[in-house]
Formats: C-alpha cells, structure tokens, sequence
C-alpha cells in the first residue's frame, strides 16, 4: 500500500472510531487494578483488581476477532495469525499503581477536559495498550495476511515485580522482536544494568556512638529528599545551615534535619541526597566516635560522587554513556549503619566488578556488603533493523528527525530476547498544570497524543512486516 493511500486510511480509522476507542480505554480505567496479594486467589495470583482488568481487555480483543487465552491470570494475550508462527510482540500491562491522594477527578473513570483524558491508567499503561490494541484491528480490517503472527500481551504484574513475564517465560516462547508502548518516543533501544546493593558497617555500640539515630529516604531507586539523625550534642553549640536544621532532641541531644531535593536514581543530579548532606555535616562538626567515621567517610565517597568515581566505579560507553550510582536509604539497625545503593550501569563494566570494588572498600572498615538486586545492560543496536523499522515510523507521522536514545529506566523490553520500549510519552511537551504525571495524583494524557501514537504503531506494524524477523 502507497505511504499516501496507508496514511489516509489510518486517518479514516481514528475519526471513525475514536469514541469507541476512548471508551475502550475508559473500560478499563474503571477498574482498580493494583496488586493485593492478600486477596489473590486461583487464576488470580496478583488479586482481584489486575484480574480483571485483565479479562477486560482479552475480552476486547475477543470482540474485535483476535484469538484471545488467559494464562492462570498471570499474564494474556491475543494473537492475529500470519502466514508463519513467528511473532511480532507487542506488550502493555493492565495493572496500576494504587490510587492515592490528591486526586481532583475521578481517578477510576475517565474525565475528558480540553482535550485530555484523566484518570489512573490513561498514559500508564491502559491508553497507550488500546492505542497499540486497534493498531493490530486496523490491520486486521484491511483483509491482509502479514507475514508474520502479531501477539499482543498482556501484562497484569508490571508495576510490582513483573511476576507475569516470569510466568510467560516458563511456558512460551518469546516473540522474535517486541516493543512496548510503555516509555517515551521517539524508542529507546536500550537498559542500562541495575545493581542495588546494601552497606552494612561493623557493629558500633550505642555507647561508643554519637549518632543515635539516622534515618533517611523512602525508596532505594530514589535520591532522598529529606533525612534526618540525632546526636549527643547541645543544639544551641550546632550551627544551621542553608539545608540542615537543628533542634533540641532532650537533654544532651540534638535533631539535625535535612532538606534535600528528590530525583530518580537515573537521573541523580537532578537531585540533592539529603544522606549526603548528613553525612558532610557529622564529618565536618567532629559529631562521630573513631569507628563511626570510618563508615561515614566511606558512605561520603558514594553519596557525594554519583558517577561511581569515589567507589572506584566510574565508567561509561557508547550506548549509555556514564554509570550513575546513589545512596538511597539509610537506617541505623542492631548496632549497625545499613545505607542502600542504586547504580545504573553501561556496558564497560559487570555487576561482578562493581561487587568487587565496593566490597573492598567496605572490608576496609569493617562492615559487609551485599549485592539485593542485578539486571543486565539490555541492547539493541540502534543500527539494527528492528529499531530503524520503529524510528522511521515515528518520524513519518510526527515530521521530525529524531534520533533513537538509551535510559536508566527499566521496562517490560529487557525482559525479552530483543525489544524496544516505544512511546507514547513525549518529555519536551509541556502538558497543562492541572494534567498528572504517571503514578501521581489527576494522572492524564492529551488525545492528540494518542491519537498520534496510533498512527505510529499502526505505520509501524507495516514496516517490521517487511523485515527479516527469523
């Protein structure tokens, strides 16, 4: 089909049927589906919520003629069979976060205001799946028979702990190239490695201490905003500072606060690690015994150089560029100093190395090191057909000439043998005040938005059809 006579056809598609798609995606916004676990049950291992949402949505592929199976509740799909048993994968999931608070609209149904949809699930992942869902039906609609089976999966675990793509990896093949709409554009065709780990130091007793207590940061994949400790001091002999504040704890003891400024561990100078500015603080004012210290003066090489290069561990490469690494929670436990890190790293270094490198420098103070977490670099090479196939579609709907880029981040694409995260977020454009983020309170999309992402998937479909996918 003539690139002018494809898009006009997509063109026909969307104004016939963009009401029915939004209600599609309100189908399943109205649907609270986040993990509870103590209410899982058989055909159900995440709860009731993602079981659902799950059923909706093979449901609507059924209704739209695809062939449709529910596997134990874990994870579904529905297949549009080609000529040969070799997939094309697509891959959204249909559980969500929690709903929270702060929310101005409904967040389980879906609010439309000056052309954005609100509501849980709208941008993550429920309106981008539907996107992708009726770029299959489009297809399908044209009467063609693709070289190729497209599967169409979906997720109902991906918000805490991808449980459901272990299932699938247990019992099915995966397909020969996947992306998930469930990212940013224009692709991103590559993961850098996740290594978390935890420091421990040497036990300290409480009467060899100055620190009392230390406690910061909420999240081990996040710079943390606030920490704070107490100490055997005066308060009124410890200055303020334009980021610590101290109060009286009781007699002998003050509370030194801090105000740092939160960011994602991939993104960490974006942020300011309140651990950090502790940690300067009790070095720089002598509030610390002799073992105390040493801990601290080895926590400082990793909080205050979050390119690795104080825990000899800096490095970087072509796809990904530098390593980063944070110190993201900290607690003080039995006697012991218990700070997490979180580093994403590229492709010149393993997690063994990092292992051995910052185990080393623990040894030499006398506490443990334990490795919590390890993922692999994923890649794709940005060259690699697959990825031009998604690039060169994106940049046929939009007019642009954007270019493909690697993150920290992790999605559903690792988790296959080849794969690509794919939209439909856009960073640079700027959404109205009152729209939420993904996760957030008043979470919401622009129509425009996904009515584009559409076009894209569907130019996209036609063009990977025409690859060597074997």
């Amino acid at each position: 089909m003539e690139h002018a006579e494809l898009t006009k056809k997509i063109d026909a598609y969307l104004e016939e049927n963009w009401d029915a798609m939004v209600g599609d995606i309100t189908t399943l916004v109205r649907i609270p589906s986040f993990e509870e676990l103590d209410k899982k049950a058989e055909g159900a291992p995440f709860g009731p919520g993602p079981k659902a949402a799950l059923t909706a949505a093979l449901d609507l592929a059924d209704s739209m003629g695809f062939t449709t199976h529910d596997a134990e509740g874990y994870i579904g799909f529905a297949d549009f069979p080609g000529k040969s048993e070799t997939q094309l994968g697509i891959i959204g999931h249909m559980d969500v976060v929690p709903a929270g608070p702060g929310w101005t609209y409904q967040p389980y149904e879906v609010t439309r205001k000056d052309g954005y949809l609100m509501g849980r699930g709208t941008l993550d992942d429920k309106g981008p799946s539907v996107m992708a869902l009726h770029a299959m039906k489009f297809w399908k609609d044209q009467g063609v028979e693709f070289p190729y089976t497209i599967r169409f999966l979906f997720g109902a675990n991906e918000e805490s702990g991808m449980a459901d793509v272990a299932y699938y990896h247990e019992h099915y093949e995966d397909p020969a190239f996947l992306f998930t709409p469930d990212a940013e554009f224009p692709v991103c065709y590559g993961e850098k490695g996740g290594f978390d780990g935890t420091i421990t130091s040497k036990p300290i007793e409480e009467c060899a201490r100055v620190i009392v207590e230390f406690e910061g940061g909420a999240a081990t994949n996040a710079v943390p905003g606030i920490a704070h400790a107490v100490v055997k001091a005066e308060a009124k002999e410890l200055p303020n500072t334009d980021r610590i504040t101290v109060t009286e704890a009781g007699p002998g003891l003050a509370r030194l606060e801090a105000a740092g400024k939160g960011a994602h561990a991939s993104t960490p100078d974006e942020g300011i690690n309140a651990i950090g500015l502790l940690v300067d603080y009790l070095l720089e004012q002598g509030l610390c015994g002799a073992d105390e210290r040493a801990f601290l003066e080895l926590d400082q090489k990793l909080l205050n150089h979050t390119d690795g290069g104080g825990v000899g561990i800096k490095t970087e490469d072509e796809y990904f560029g530098p390593l980063t690494v944070i110190g993201g929670t900290i607690a003080l436990k039995d006697n012991c100093f218990v700070q997490t890190l979180d580093s994403r790293f590229p492709t010149s270094i393993t997690g063994d190395d990092i292992m051995e490198r910052v185990g080393s420098l623990v040894g030499e103070v006398g506490g443990t090191f334990e490795n919590t977490l390890l993922m692999v670099p994923f890649l794709v090479k940005p060259d690699s057909p697959v990825i031009q196939a998604l690039l060169n579609a994106y940049n046929e709907a939009t007019g642009e000439d954007a270019k493909p880029f690697t993150m920290g981040g992790g999605t559903y694409a690792r988790e296959f043998k080849s794969g690509a995260s794919f939209g439909p977020e856009k960073p640079w454009v700027k959404n109205p005040e009152w729209v939420g983020m993904m996760h957030g309170p008043d979470e919401g999309v622009s129509e425009d938005l996904l009515k584009q992402s559409f076009k894209i998937y569907a130019l996209t479909l036609d063009k990977l059809m025409q690859l060597d996918l074997k």
